[in-house]
């Protein structure tokens, strides 16, 4: 940093015109706070945004891979994961809100900024009331989805444990492609089974990846 004249430097830049006009490089170098054996912050947040393929691949990296990067430690690297973190709750809703879902874009919508960018694959099911406001999503499993490994009675005894009268079933493609896999359509036929015989009805199953998302609802297949 020192190579910069003091206006230019990002702390600086922010006090004197705010975080919005930084570039991501800066503000991550903001984060960092300072340089490491003669690399300045802001050659280190550029080796962050290189080694996540941009800002966005933030919400995916790992603490250890942010650790690989030379300059950053396990405080630095932890530095980074809770602003992501932090970042990822203000788009969430306030946990008291009811929220009313009235099409699968509204609940995609709902379900992103906690789940759409998870870095391993999670899988979870929202509960709705009668008029299909939220009464809570519960992530049910981690790691790579099995229709042989989620069963029917954790997925509905968590929606009768709350009184649910219907839910939404959701999971994240950490790869980026929300395109369903045989496994993907073989569960979802299974618990949509499973629910007209427990009489709480399978509106939809999302596939959620980054900020796209799949259907099986707009798809028909549901």
């Amino acid at each position: 940093m020192k190579s910069l004249a003091p206006h230019d430097r990002p702390r600086e830049k922010l006090d004197r015109l705010g975080s919005g006009v930084l570039g991501d490089n800066e503000l991550i170098a903001v984060i960092l706070g300072h340089g490491f054996r003669h690399k300045s912050a802001l050659e280190i947040a550029g080796r962050v945004l290189e080694m996540a393929n941009g800002v966005h691949g933030l919400t995916r990296v790992t603490d250890r891979q942010l650790r690989g990067i030379s300059g950053v430690g396990p405080a630095k690297a932890a530095q980074m994961l809770a602003a992501v973190e932090l970042g990822r709750r203000t788009l969430a809703r306030t946990p008291g809100e009811r929220a009313l879902l009235a099409s699968p874009r509204e609940v995609a919508s709902y379900l992103m900024p906690s789940h759409g960018a998870a870095p391993v694959e999670q899988f979870g099911v929202l509960m709705l009331d009668t008029k299909h406001r939220v009464i809570r999503t519960s992530v049910l499993s981690l790691g790579t989805l099995d229709a042989s490994l989620v069963h029917p009675r954790e997925v509905f005894r968590a929606a009768a444990d709350c009184r649910a009268a219907a839910v939404v079933l959701f999971h994240n493609h950490p790869s980026g492609d929300p395109s369903p896999s045989a496994d993907d359509l073989a569960l979802t036929r299974r618990l949509v089974e499973a629910g007209v015989l427990m009489g709480i009805e399978v509106l939809d199953h999302l596939v959620l990846a980054d900020a796209k998302y799949y259907s099986f609802k707009e798809a028909g297949r549901i």
